[in-house]
């Protein structure tokens, strides 16, 4: 089974798939941090001429124990930075077959990002689609890094996530909006409790409906 969660940033789509992987007994991958880490390696390059064939490098040579730093790489500059590599066509080409690669395992998995279920895995079983209000994602996202003892700007992390937001709708080689299949679940007034439960509902009973077929 294939569950492809997809959503903006700080909406809680991987904590949700992270739970929904627990639940089923899947692998999960969050296929963010896969363009974060091309991100940050080309980091502070942005303006050289050759940024894009730095970032093209850079997703060649990404590996898995590239994603272990996992508090670096969920910081807002990171988060920045993975929305600029995520426009170059060649970058996603590489990431794309990286994230299917991940997704062929013979028991299935769980795969959050934001184009899972419409290019990554179209095919998939279940499709979840996560949203919340930007304030309320802004207000997640900075618990989160108080939480790690950084200070916040709340109303730069607020203007970052609405830009990343665009960038991302925006961006010709992606696939961010819902499938047409895709189960939307609004999570701006739900706990992590609460939005997971939901989230099994939804998978449960997907499942359940292609069994009685």
């Amino acid at each position: 089974m294939i569950i492809a969660v997809d959503g903006p940033a700080a909406s809680g789509k991987g904590t949700l798939a992270s739970g929904l992987a627990r639940h089923y007994g899947l692998a999960h991958l969050d296929t963010g941090l896969l363009y974060r880490a091309v991100g940050l390696a080309v980091a502070g390059q942005e303006d050289h001429p050759e940024f894009e064939t730095k970032a093209i490098a850079a997703a060649q040579a990404l590996e898995p124990g590239h994603l272990g730093d996992v508090a670096k790489l969920t910081t807002a500059e990171a988060g920045s930075l993975a929305s600029k590599v995520a426009v170059i066509g060649e970058v996603r080409a590489l990431l794309r077959q990286y994230q299917r690669d991940f997704a062929s395992q013979p028991r299935g998995a769980v795969l959050d990002g934001r184009d899972i279920g419409t290019v990554i895995c179209p095919d998939a079983e279940v499709k979840l689609f996560i949203k919340a209000d930007s304030k309320a994602r802004m207000e997640r996202r900075a618990r989160q890094l108080e939480g790690r003892g950084l200070v916040v700007d709340r109303y730069a992390l607020y203007h970052q996530i609405e830009e990343r937001d665009a960038r991302d709708m925006a961006n010709p080689n992606g696939g961010f909006y819902p499938a047409a299949d895709a189960h939307l679940l609004d999570t701006t007034l739900l706990d992590i409790e609460a939005a997971l439960r939901a989230a099994i509902g939804i998978v449960d009973g997907v499942m359940a409906r292609r069994v009685e077929r």
